[in-house]
């Protein structure tokens, strides 16, 4: 039976080329939009684990509270020590330290006199240690527009448009007005060794990178960190183990008491990424639902022209003593076939266009030139494992309900109509 449906399909294009389109622009718009949203947030969520908040992140409780304002004198200490601990316990993770810090950035003349300042959003990481990944997980060298990495200590690098508004030239030496940790004032001098532009307002703005053991001597800042941040070592953030290793850990060294005990949050925790978290989990099967019933609604008109279409057809099976049952059924599987071979050809072109956009994306850096949070300006879809089956969801779903719900009217047919009908 299944070979003389697909013949029937196959051979009466009236009867299966609309409703073949239909199930496949909506499967293709439900995984073209299933991979294009998983991408915009997993862009966005991995570009603030990478900046700011790690996978999980280690800070004092006081410094926690005080977030915004990068309270350097709330710091965490004897960091190597506890980082010894953390390898130990949680061996799944990669432990680094973060030092973020402000101040003016000033530039000095020939003479050594102040030409030109402009406030300064630093931030220290480790650059020259052997084996950090540290640039390449804030993307710094293809951030870099001059220049080069800092090499040796002593060398930074700050804002491209910085430098071109002040006309800071590579070799130059700068200095930063800031304070220690324990609140003197200090102006160390750097010298430039690059310009870097990350395409994001929000860190271009008097950015100034440099590495972290040239924080610690400028800011007095020995053996401690603002931040210890953790990634684990697969790459991928797992919520589960991350709820679970905070928990273990706030346990065993936080103490509410305390206000300088450290306390670990993870990712979610942060109350937009929480957000953003929640949406990416939920976006697949929002746009299935979406699809499901917008879909189904066209095909069950579709199935009413159609059976309209075929209501001698239908006549004619019922007086030759075929079962409706068997009629009805015979309607289920020609949907099951329809939708399979849209949801095979949606699901061909969304993947197809989501590889396109997850390999070159799609360039909106002109429209966030003023945009203050952290967001990327390249947004690209992302290929995952579900979109190979997700999109016969709808594609099956809808078009068998949709028949479904036309092929009912079967069941309505009255046997002295019937012969009434064959009789016109």
């Amino acid at each position: 039976m299944i070979k003389f449906l697909i013949k029937g399909i196959l051979r009466d294009k009236s009867r299966s080329l609309l409703p073949v389109i239909v199930v496949s622009l909506g499967v293709f718009l439900t995984v073209f939009m299933s991979g294009w949203m998983k991408g915009v947030f997993g862009d966005m969520i991995d570009m603030n684990a990478n900046y700011s908040m790690g996978h999980v992140k280690i800070m004092t409780r006081a410094y926690a509270e005080n977030e915004e304002q990068i309270p350097n004198d709330l710091a965490l200490l004897d960091v190597s020590s506890l980082t010894e601990k953390l390898n130990k316990e949680y061996p799944d993770l990669e432990w680094v330290r973060r030092i973020q810090f402000g101040g003016l950035l000033d530039v000095p003349d020939a003479n050594g006199e102040t030409r030109a300042q402009g406030p300064a959003a630093g931030r220290a990481v480790d650059l020259l240690s052997a084996g950090s990944k540290e640039a390449e997980r804030l993307n710094i060298p293809k951030s870099i527009v001059k220049g080069r990495l800092p090499q040796k200590q002593g060398e930074v690098l700050i804002s491209h448009e910085f430098a071109e508004r002040f006309g800071v030239e590579l070799g130059d030496d700068i200095s930063i007005l800031g304070s220690t940790m324990y609140g003197s004032m200090v102006v160390p001098t750097f010298q430039v060794c690059g310009t870097i532009n990350f395409g994001m307002a929000m860190l271009d703005r008097g950015a100034i990178i440099m590495d972290i053991t040239d924080a610690e001597l400028a800011f007095d800042m020995c053996d401690a960190a603002g931040e210890l941040l953790a990634y684990f070592k697969s790459g991928l953030y797992d919520d589960e183990l991350a709820l679970a290793i905070r928990e273990d850990f706030n346990n065993k060294y936080s103490d509410e008491a305390d206000e300088f005990s450290p306390q670990m949050v993870r990712l979610r925790d942060e109350a937009t990424l929480k957000q953003y978290l929640d949406m990416a989990d939920n976006m697949s099967a929002m746009m299935v639902s979406i699809f499901v019933i917008a879909m189904s609604i066209v095909l069950w008109n579709t199935g009413l022209l159609g059976g309209l279409r075929r209501y001698t057809e239908y006549g004619v099976r019922l007086a030759l003593g075929e079962e409706k049952g068997h009629i009805f059924r015979t309607i289920i599987y020609e949907a099951v076939i329809i939708g399979s071979i849209g949801s095979v050809v949606g699901s061909a072109l969304g993947i197809g266009v989501s590889y396109y956009l997850q390999e070159n994306g799609i360039d909106f850096s002109a429209m966030m030139e003023n945009v203050t949070m952290m967001m990327p300006t390249v947004y690209r879809a992302k290929v995952t494992p579900e979109l190979f089956y997700i999109g016969f969801i709808p594609g099956l779903l809808a078009m068998t309900l949709g028949n479904a719900l036309a092929g009912y009217a079967i069941y309505k047919r009255k046997t002295a109509q019937l012969f009434k009908e064959l009789e016109v």
